[in-house]
C-alpha cells in the first residue's frame, strides 16, 4: 500500500486509521493500492480521512469520534445509531455517519464518472473510535456498499477485501488519472503503481475466460467419400431394356412433379420473412455487465410465491409482478441474478412486505428458472442464494444471486455485493 498525505486528519480517529493502513506495508503482498490521507474530492460533502484506490475498487474512509470508548455500536442506515444502548445524537449532517459515508461515496463516483474515468465501484468504510468492541450492522445494509468498523488493521483490511470486488483490475494509466482527481500534483509513476498491483493494460486474462471443450476430431466412425459404396441389383433374368425404360419413365415423371410444385410455390404470395430475433438486453452497473435472459410481467403474485410470503399475498394482493433472470460474471466467475419487482397498492403494504421478505425462513417470490423459464446452461435454481430487498415507495425489489458453476451461500461476499448491484437492474419484459 502506497501512502500519500495531503493534509491534516479531519478527525481524531484519523490517526488510528492511518496507522492501521500503514501496517499493511508497501507493495501488493497484503492488498496493494494507494491510500490518500486528508483529502476532499470534488463534490464531497466533507473532508475524508482517507481515500483508498485499489486495483478493483475505490474506498472512501470516514472517521467518527465517539464521546468515549464503546463496547457495542448498533449502526443501521435508516435510523440513528446507538452506542452502548444510548442514541448517538447529531446536531448536523445526516441521520447517522453511515449515510454520510454513502453520500461521500456517491459524490466521488459521480465526479469520476463525469470525467470518463474507469468505472470502478466506490464504497465506504466508516471507522468509529477511539474504540468499539462490537459493531453491528443489519444484513440488508451490508449490501449497500458501506462497512462500519473499529480502528484496527484487521477490521479495515477485511472491509476493503469485501468491498473492492470489481470484475477486472484498473490499469495503470486510468489509475493515474483517478489519483489526479484526488491530488492534482500526484507524481506516482507507472512502476510505482505496478508494484501496488495495477496492471499495465486491461487485456483479458485468459485464465479467467470461460472455455468450452470441443470434442477431438478423429477419423474413426466417420465415413469419407472414399468409403462410400453403392451397388445396384436387378432381379435375375430381368430384361435390361425394360429396366432402363422403366427407370427413364419414373425419372421423367418425378421431374415433371418437381417442376409443378416449384411453379405453384413461385406463383403464391410468399409470407413476409420473420424479423430476426431481438438481441438480449444488456445493462451495466458499476462496470459489471448483466445480460437479460428471460423476463415476464404478470398481474397476480399468489401463485408465483411460496411460504409466509404467499400467505401474505393471499390477504393483500399485489398490483403487478415483474420478474427477470440475468447472466453475468464476477471476476471471471459466471453467476445468475434473479430480479422480482412487486407493485403494491400503497407504501404501508410495501413496507410490510419488505420486512417479511427480508426475514429468514419466510419464503419469497419464485424465480423464473424454478418455474421452467430459464435458459440452456443456466443454474438449477436459486437455492442457497444471497438476497437483497429494497423498498421504493409502493414498490418492493427482491434480488437473488447464485454462482452458476460452483456452490453458493447466502453469506458469500461476492454474491451479496452482486445482489446489491442487482437492485439497480431494470427488467425488460
Amino acid at each position: 500500500m502506497r501512502l500519500v498525505r495531503l493534509g491534516a486528519q479531519p478527525t481524531q480517529v484519523g490517526t488510528d486509521i492511518r496507522a492501521a493502513i500503514s501496517a499493511w506495508g508497501a507493495g501488493g503482498a497484503v492488498l496493494g493500492g494507494v491510500a490518500v490521507f486528508g483529502c476532499r474530492p470534488p463534490g464531497s460533502p466533507r473532508p475524508l480521512d482517507a481515500v483508498i484506490v485499489l486495483p478493483r475498487g475505490v474506498l472512501v474512509v470516514l472517521g467518527i469520534d465517539l464521546p468515549e470508548p464503546a463496547l457495542k455500536v448498533d449502526a443501521p442506515l435508516q435510523t440513528p445509531w446507538t452506542v452502548d444502548g444510548w442514541p448517538l445524537v447529531r446536531t448536523e449532517g445526516a441521520v447517522n455517519p453511515g449515510l454520510e459515508g454513502l453520500e461521500s461515496a456517491a459524490a466521488l463516483a459521480r465526479s469520476l464518472q463525469s470525467r470518463g474515468l474507469e468505472p470502478l465501484p466506490v464504497a465506504a468504510i466508516v471507522v468509529v473510535g477511539p474504540y468499539a468492541g462490537q459493531v453491528t450492522q443489519p444484513t440488508t445494509d451490508l449490501h449497500r456498499g458501506v462497512r462500519v468498523v473499529s480502528p484496527n488493521t484487521t477490521a479495515i483490511l477485511a472491509a476493503a477485501r469485501e468491498l473492492a470486488t470489481y470484475e477486472r483490475p484498473c490499469p495503470i494509466e486510468p489509475a493515474q488519472r483517478l489519483l489526479r482527481v484526488l491530488d492534482e500534483d500526484c507524481e506516482l509513476t507507472g512502476t510505482d503503481l505496478a508494484d501496488e498491483g495495477f496492471p499495465e493494460s486491461d487485456g483479458t486474462d485468459l485464465a479467467t475466460v470461460d472455455t468450452m471443450l470441443i470434442p477431438k476430431y478423429t477419423e474413426k466412425g466417420t465415413a469419407g467419400p472414399s468409403k462410400l459404396r453403392f451397388s445396384l441389383r436387378l432381379p435375375a433374368r430381368f430384361p435390361l431394356r425394360f429396366a432402363l425404360r422403366a427407370k427413364l419413365i419414373a425419372a421423367v415423371a418425378a421431374l415433371v412433379l418437381v417442376c409443378a410444385v416449384v411453379g405453384i410455390w413461385l406463383t403464391v404470395d410468399r409470407p413476409a420473412a420473420s424479423p430476426p430475433p431481438r438481441a438480449a438486453p444488456i445493462q451495466r452497473v458499476d462496470g459489471v455487465e448483466f445480460v437479460q435472459k428471460v423476463a415476464t410481467r404478470e398481474v397476480g403474485c399468489v401463485r408465483h410465491s411460496f411460504g409466509d410470503v404467499q400467505r401474505w399475498f393471499e390477504q393483500r394482493p399485489c398490483r403487478s409482478l415483474t420478474r427477470a433472470v440475468f447472466d453475468t460474471q464476477v471476476s471471471g466467475r459466471p453467476a445468475a441474478v434473479s430480479v422480482a419487482i412487486i407493485e403494491l397498492p400503497d407504501q404501508q403494504a410495501a413496507s410490510a412486505l419488505r420486512e417479511l421478505a427480508d426475514s429468514a425462513g419466510t419464503g419469497g417470490v419464485t424465480d423464473l428458472i424454478t418455474e421452467g423459464l430459464g435458459w440452456p446452461g443456466g443454474p438449477g435454481g436459486f437455492d442457497n442464494a444471497a438476497q437483497a430487498v429494497q423498498q421504493d415507495g409502493s414498490q418492493v425489489r427482491i434480488v437473488q444471486t447464485v454462482w452458476r458453476q460452483r456452490a453458493s451461500a447466502p453469506d458469500d461476499v461476492g454474491l451479496r455485493t452482486l445482489a446489491e448491484r442487482g437492485l439497480r437492474l431494470t427488467p425488460q419484459p
